[in-house]
């Protein structure tokens, strides 16, 4: 791996972090603000709404400029995201704050996995995605816990003890300090280079981009690679957004757990992905990608074995597990399909493709937790219903995997190269 490769590490990271802390933090302001319990998850639900609705365009911006240049901006956003959540008295204006952080995620996120096609050769790609993926995964991990110690009273106490100018609340010094990590992330964006790659907009028209857009999704659907590679990482992303909140209630009526407790466990979840994304990435190669299909039905059966856990250890081992069998078989379909994309239509057209399908995912899975929170079904019912959901998803994605190799072997098309026209 070359230098720029962990400047881009480097500046996921720390974005990433504040990302996770930022959710705590989100979280413990509605609570302060005395939001009913369903308004929770709908907090992820706007935060990943720009990603279905700039879907058009968020690639196109993302492929017009350097990629640095682009996560520069991004993470602009999202202070100026935080400095409006700083502000926050009501509910509404809290969702809307939270929702302006996530318009800067959509526009990053095209451009932190495009830049990776760009700067990488196929082969190296798995390797990349398990050290981004992993180094991701370690940034949930220590930003839950940061959000945590954050909304702790003792250490926000300490924290406020300093008589910051401006800063009266826990909740204002836990924004804060989370905009400060997104400053330090905005600073790494400086220094990721320049690929070389024709940065010019064939055309800026709104209508055509909405149409090349939806001509690369139903490539991308239609691609017998790209369609199965796409189907998991959209039921994974929505699954995992789902599984953060799960979490959070199944600790506080299981083991009766507050906010700052219950955000250490979704940081164990994590954990376990960063193992088995690593395990992926040392063991799976983007050839063998499809073989792990099977372990995403596996994983729902493990999920609704949570009903039976009691007690915080017991509790450790199952989200570990559960976490490192969803990173063991997302890194290497995330490579696939990065790889496809980008021989099909361009990194950032790709990503935006990618995000778009991964967030309606997350839109609809999220709308009907909160619905099933609004109803006030039980947890043990939700875990249920999620784990199956899950297993039975991933069963028909393997045979849609099978029946399409039944009529055409499509394998050797993994690991070609783009060809660039001069």
């Amino acid at each position: 791996m070359n230098r720029g490769f962990y400047t881009i590490m480097a500046a996921q990271f720390f974005s990433s972090l504040a990302d996770n802390a930022l959710l705590v933090v989100a979280i413990a302001l509605l609570i302060e603000l005395h939001a009913p319990a369903f308004l929770t998850p709908l907090l992820k639900f706007v935060f990943v709404l720009f990603y279905v609705v700039l879907a058009p365009f968020v690639g196109a911006f993302a492929d017009s400029m350097p990629k640095g240049r682009v996560m520069f901006i991004s993470n602009s956003i999202k202070v100026l995201g935080c400095i409006l959540l700083f502000f926050a008295m009501h509910q509404f204006s809290a969702l809307t704050a939270y929702a302006v952080v996530g318009l800067g995620a959509a526009a990053y996120s095209p451009a932190k996995y495009g830049i990776l096609t760009e700067l990488l050769p196929p082969e190296k790609l798995v390797i990349a995605n398990g050290w981004i993926e992993g180094l991701t995964v370690a940034s949930i991990v220590l930003g839950t816990m940061l959000g945590g110690i954050l909304i702790t009273p003792a250490v926000s106490q300490m924290l406020l003890d300093n008589e910051f100018p401006f800063i009266h609340s826990t909740t204002e010094m836990s924004i804060f300090i989370v905009a400060a990590i997104y400053f330090i992330a905005a600073v790494f964006n400086l220094f990721i280079p320049n690929t070389g790659i024709d940065h010019r907009m064939p055309k800026k028209n709104p209508l055509y981009l909405i149409q090349e857009f939806a001509h690369c999704v139903k490539l991308l659907w239609m691609d017998k690679l790209g369609q199965i590679s796409l189907a998991v990482t959209t039921l994974f992303w929505g699954a995992g957004a789902t599984l953060q909140f799960i979490v959070i209630k199944w600790a506080e009526v299981v083991l009766n757990y507050p906010l700052n407790k219950a955000a250490q466990l979704q940081g164990i979840v994590a954990f376990g992905i960063a193992i088995g994304a690593v395990m992926a990435a040392r063991t799976i190669s983007l050839k063998r990608s499809l073989s792990v299909i099977p372990l995403g039905f596996a994983t729902g059966l493990v999920v609704m074995l949570m009903i039976i856990v009691q007690d915080f250890w017991m509790a450790v081992i199952f989200l570990i597990v559960i976490g490192g069998m969803a990173g063991f078989f997302v890194v290497p379909m995330n490579a696939l399909l990065q790889h496809r994309g980008y021989i099909l239509m361009g990194a950032g057209h790709s990503i935006a493709v990618q995000n778009f399908n991964e967030n309606l995912s997350i839109l609809i899975m999220l709308s009907l937790y909160a619905l099933l929170i609004y109803f006030e079904v039980h947890i043990y019912v939700v875990i249920v219903l999620f784990g199956l959901f899950m297993s039975v998803i991933m069963a028909l994605v393997r045979k849609w995997h099978m029946y399409n190799q039944s009529k055409e072997d499509s394998l050797h098309l993994i690991g070609t190269r783009k060809i660039h026209r001069q």
